[in-house]
């Protein structure tokens, strides 16, 4: 968990956000961010490319292949893919494509078997993707079976979550969380369980549905009975990461406690606590973004992660999973329901307007985003995203001003350092 000075310079940085009057000095003005990003094919096709294609990407949990010879049929990025428990205990990930002729060898969502079938000639593959039989082996002359095996894809865990990326060069998962990874240690992503999972059919673009989850700054217009009766907005702490990530640390409204989806209490039910969660996520909204499509609060009763997956320029996917403690034999117990039936109507709040943004960013009027310093997680992602692209790649009305310096990305903050001179002045 957070260590003492970390928690206190949180605490000293939501009475600097609360009575500030403008943006940190030295923050730089945002340049508006191009409103084609949103709608245009052409931004899409190089987000596909570079974007979906060189990062890690949030595939699978432990829970959804436990055994040896599970397996999951993964298509959500665009790609096909199985996801396999390796009898050696490592989950393997290929790319669902039979090295003959390129048909599946997995057509069902999930299951479990010895062996990986392809249904069209009876190539047989193993749980390490290596090819050991075909049919009619003798009409092959010479075939060298070591040659064939399935190709695989980089696959990584992170406690009981599996991750995948399509780039053979891109860093070691550990290093893309980069701090992330030790922050996280407290939320026990090794113990929790998942709870359960969905997806949302959305009618705008996938990143429309995330940024309305990197900001707090729409809270009070479009969350008004739900979100804003727990959350201070105007206390609100953004962390830049390197990679894209960000962090936001939003407290609750002093000598109020509000209802939310963190209350140890839902309804009647009582709830099990992730007893290592520290202070700032018990008492404030902690919520992640990691590059480049998922975002998550969490808390010491369970938590949800939300990653966003694009379905064409100006149509998406949210795909919802939530976690908590284990409660062991039997169905999960009846306070889930009412959690996620909460968290489901804050959703519906979100997503709701986002098809009217949609409609609206592909008008004539539409041309770009100002972006406001409560908003800097969202410009700082275009920031990364451009560089993961190459800004040569991408036509010069779609790019963005890298104008966000490494003197704002954690472990710096200029803002303590504003601090410590306005007391020193007092």
């Amino acid at each position: 968990m957070m260590d003492a000075a970390a928690v206190a310079n949180l605490r000293a940085l939501m009475g600097y956000e609360a009575a500030r009057t403008a943006p940190p000095r030295d923050f730089p003005r945002l340049p508006d961010v191009p409103g084609g990003r949103y709608t245009d094919p052409r931004f899409h096709a190089l987000e596909r490319e570079h974007v979906w294609r060189k990062s890690w990407l949030l595939a699978a949990h432990m829970d959804e292949v436990p055994q040896h010879g599970c397996f999951k049929l993964w298509e959500t990025a665009g790609q096909p893919v199985v996801i396999v428990h390796a009898r050696s205990g490592e989950i393997n990930a290929f790319y669902n494509t039979c090295s003959h002729r390129g048909a599946p060898v997995v057509t069902q969502e999930s299951g479990r078997r010895a062996r990986m079938t392809c249904k069209y000639h009876g190539w047989v593959y193993d749980d390490e993707g290596k090819l050991v039989s075909i049919r009619d082996a003798e009409d092959f002359d010479g075939l060298d079976f070591s040659c064939r095996s399935l190709r695989q894809v980089r696959c990584e865990r992170f406690g009981k979550l599996i991750f995948v990326t399509f780039d053979p060069a891109a860093p070691a998962l550990t290093d893309w969380l980069g701090p992330f990874a030790e922050e996280w240690a407290e939320f026990q992503f090794d113990n929790t369980r998942l709870v359960d999972q969905y997806i949302w059919d959305l009618d705008c673009n996938w990143k429309i549905a995330m940024e309305a989850n990197m900001e707090v700054y729409h809270v009070p217009n479009i969350h008004p009975t739900t979100v804003a009766l727990g959350l201070d907005h105007r206390r609100n702490v953004n962390t830049l990461y390197p990679h894209g990530h960000g962090r936001m640390v939003a407290p609750g409204w002093e000598n109020k406690e509000g209802e939310n989806y963190r209350a140890a209490k839902v309804g009647q039910f009582e709830r099990p606590e992730i007893n290592t969660v520290g202070e700032i996520g018990r008492t404030c909204t902690q919520s992640y973004n990691l590059f480049p499509n998922w975002v998550s609060p969490l808390g010491p009763t369970g938590y949800f992660i939300l990653n966003f997956w694009p379905n064409g320029p100006t149509k998406s996917k949210l795909e919802v999973r939530w976690f908590g403690p284990d409660w062991g034999e039997g169905p999960r117990p009846a306070f889930w329901d009412a959690t996620i039936s909460y968290l489901n109507s804050v959703l519906e709040e979100d997503t709701e307007f986002g098809t009217w943004i949609q409609k609206s960013q592909e008008s004539y009027g539409f041309t770009g985003v100002p972006l406001s310093y409560q908003e800097a997680r969202i410009y700082h992602w275009h920031q990364a995203a451009d560089a993961l692209i190459g800004a040569e790649n991408i036509p010069p009305e779609l790019r963005v001003v890298p104008v966000i310096g490494d003197e704002w990305i954690a472990p710096n903050d200029p803002r303590l350092g504003e601090m410590a001179l306005q007391e020193a002045a007092e």
